[in-house]
């Protein structure tokens, strides 16, 4: 194993103790007016953060689920599975590679096999935004590097901009 991929294994343990809820006040955009570009602001605007197992505020630093579901709920509302396990095991479509939006899943086994171990956000131009290691801080990278082809395993879309626009 790697240096790299020993420090990205432990987004894919289990988080620490289960600690009291944090409750997040709803986000200033109205929900009709969302759209996964806030997703994709949100997540740039988060860059620097401190890594930290368990993490799931910008206060507190991130792992890589702790970013995702601290990003979907501060600006969709959306509560999101914890673990990177259970986020991809979601009822969303699945997209391919080739067809990524903004705001999309994404997620990889950094470990080698078909285990998930990672995930981040997908923001656009073959980038995304994740927390990817202790010590290190929430970063943008490409798809295309060599480490993410070879572990890439899939995407989700959790949100798609052209059912936000549909009225009830």
């Amino acid at each position: 194993m790697t240096f790299a991929t020993l420090l990205l294994v432990g987004c894919a343990g289990s988080p620490p103790p289960k600690q009291p809820e944090i409750v997040y006040q709803t986000p200033v955009i109205p929900q009709a007016q969302r759209s996964t570009d806030d997703i994709l602001f949100r997540a740039l605007g988060l860059v620097g953060t401190p890594y930290r197992y368990g993490g799931n505020t910008p206060d507190s630093g991130f792992d890589c689920s702790g970013l995702i579901g601290y990003v979907y709920r501060d600006v969709m509302g959306i509560v999101l599975p914890r673990s990177t396990g259970d986020m991809i095991n979601l009822r969303a479509p699945s997209v391919s590679q080739s067809a990524l939006q903004t705001g999309d899943l994404v997620f990889f086994a950094t470990g080698g096999g078909r285990r998930v171990s990672h995930a981040g956000i997908y923001v656009g131009e073959g980038r995304f935004v994740h927390a990817p290691s202790s010590g290190g801080t929430v970063r943008l990278d490409y798809l295309s590097n060599t480490y993410w082809q070879k572990s890439y395993l899939a995407a989700k879309r959790v949100v798609d901009d052209r059912s936000l626009a549909r009225s009830p």
